[in-house]
């Protein structure tokens, strides 16, 4: 008789790092661009934090294959995905999160007065994101990043 493992929940390994004290870096905020730092890496998933200022945000984009969920820390996000041809906004207060397929397409923005914090968990570790835009209500390749460039 073959044992399998139980499938990994991200948004319960979201969870489990939602508390930036047990972080193996500091968190940090740059007016400049979002920050973000992996914090943990498995055999079969990675571990990343973002941070937000008010205005910050990602542009469309998918996960290269990868599956995943986010936990919002503090602050509120909002992810957007696109639905009959257009965006539609969905409202992630502090301790909402949301998981996700391997080809869920979306942008995520903090829209709020106040800084944001998530955590973000990717199931395999990520190797590229396809960045995309929305015209005439179709998803247009924009451009397609590799791991190790800029997120």
């Amino acid at each position: 008789m073959t044992h399998r493992r139980p499938e990994l929940d991200l948004l319960t390994v979201a969870a489990r790092w939602a508390d930036p004290a047990g972080w193996p870096v500091a968190l940090r905020f740059d007016p400049a661009e979002r920050w973000y730092a992996r914090l943990d890496v498995g055999d079969d998933h990675e571990v990343w934090a973002l941070s937000w200022l008010p205005g910050q945000g990602t542009d469309l984009h998918d996960h290269g294959g990868s599956a995943g969920a986010f936990r919002v820390v503090s602050g509120a996000l909002t992810e957007e995905t696109v639905a009959a041809g257009r965006l539609r906004p969905r409202l992630l207060p502090a301790g909402a999160g949301r998981r996700f397929g391997p080809r869920h397409v979306h942008q995520v923005t903090n829209r709020g007065p106040a800084p944001a914090v998530s955590v973000h968990v990717y199931r395999p570790a990520l190797l590229r994101m396809t960045r995309y835009h929305l015209v005439d209500g179709r998803l247009r390749v924009a451009e397609v990043a590799e791991a190790g460039r800029s997120w």
